[in-house]
């Protein structure tokens, strides 16, 4: 007798991460069912993905937007529809929900995924920022709730891949033999160019990854290298390491997604296509594995693979990355967000682009911090730290 559909969650199912998730459910029709979805501002796909997967909820997470997809042709069949933040966290609770995929970017998506380990769920985490703003909060949260909680970056999935096995919801103990853990970076579409010409960098250059296919904000954080910074903050909190213990290492092949180095001197990494149905496929599995329409991969054709130390002078959102974690959760905070309102000017046309790290650099300096010991202080933080680094930019 077959096992029973596991019902997901897909908050942030409009993005390049949701419709990742959903190809991967495509191919594996016996074993998932999407129960509830969730889109910001891209309704017409919201819409899309409700006529082929019929979810029992939808969640038009800007509430501005709710007439909008009301006037769109009627869905053919039963349906309910929620709203913001509210709707969200019911998305991410309902005793229905096996699986939550925590899709969402930047902080929008924090209050969710909390809701999500409160509930005891099986979380999918592709929201950097989750770790960045709530790291020592989320992970005590999910340990108490005993919520099993999976990476889904490609660099953390990889480390989660080379780690020995363990229960998914006990990572806040220390890994035996570990040494350190290499975390790659592409180096994004400026590794090689000049830096004297950094400052006529555009929007078009900043937004087209010569590996990935993302979003406009997560681009533009690759060819920063914030992404990166990010994903050193979330290593720290997923894995409880030392910020000795965790290294970027820049690979402009993207093949080797990461490395974990042990005492012993063994290392172990794993290898793969760029393609993000790959990590979504592990976590959603795990421990189990499933098959899907990635290519498979010919490791006979692989050839050329690069590997340099990142040049900070270049990439120097990276250092302000390692300072902020030096000093707490607060100031990873400080960064997070500042970055995410700095995008939003560059991308506006409001500043250049390489106003974007010495706005993080001097909201670090003069905001000050305070100490985060729950969701309220977290998102109270950031809306501080908003509101100054818009006057400052203003």
């Amino acid at each position: 007798m077959s096992s029973p559909r596991q019902k997901i969650s897909i908050l942030g199912a409009t993005g390049s991460i949701g419709s990742s998730t959903l190809d991967v459910i495509r191919s594996n029709p016996d074993r998932y069912e999407v129960f509830a979805i969730s889109g910001f501002n891209n309704l017409t796909k919201l819409h899309e993905i409700a006529s082929e997967f019929s979810p029992n909820l939808i969640v038009v997470a800007n509430p501005k937007k709710l007439e909008e997809f009301k006037a769109l042709p009627p869905l053919q069949y039963k349906y309910e529809i929620l709203v913001g933040d509210e709707g969200l966290c019911t998305a991410s609770s309902m005793p229905e929900v096996d699986i939550v995929v925590c899709a969402i970017v930047g902080a929008a998506g924090l209050k969710s995924a909390y809701e999500a380990v409160l509930h005891s769920k099986k979380i999918l985490l592709a929201n950097k920022e989750v770790l960045v703003t709530a790291g020592e909060l989320f992970m005590k949260t999910v340990v108490k709730n005993r919520a099993e909680l999976l990476p889904v970056d490609s660099e953390h999935n990889a480390i989660f891949q080379c780690l020995p096995p363990s229960d998914t919801s006990s990572r806040l103990r220390k890994i035996d033999h570990l040494k350190k853990i290499h975390i790659t970076a592409s180096g994004g579409p400026f590794l090689r160019r000049p830096l004297e010409t950094f400052d006529t960098i555009t929007l078009d250059e900043a937004t087209k990854h010569p590996n990935w296919s993302m979003g406009k904000k997560i681009t533009i954080d690759s060819s920063t290298m914030v992404n990166k910074g990010l994903e050193v903050i979330e290593a720290k909190y997923l894995f409880d390491l030392n910020l000795s213990q965790i290294n970027v290492l820049v690979h402009p092949q993207s093949i080797i997604h990461s490395l974990v180095e042990y005492i012993d001197g063994s290392l172990l990494a794993q290898l793969g296509h760029h393609d993000m149905r790959i990590p979504i496929s592990y976590a959603l599995a795990y421990p189990d594995r499933i098959s899907h329409n990635a290519a498979q991969f010919d490791i006979s054709k692989l050839f050329g693979l690069e590997f340099m130390e990142p040049d900070f002078r270049k990439f120097p959102c990276l250092k302000l990355a390692y300072e902020a974690l030096a000093e707490g959760n607060a100031a990873c905070q400080i960064f997070n967000t500042s970055n995410e309102i700095a995008v939003d000017a560059f991308i506006k046309g409001k500043i250049k682009y390489m106003d974007i790290s010495k706005i993080i650099a001097k909201q670090l300096e003069t905001i000050s911090q305070t100490k985060l010991t729950n969701i309220e202080d977290i998102i109270d933080f950031d809306l501080r730290i908003r509101e100054l680094t818009s006057l400052s930019i203003n």
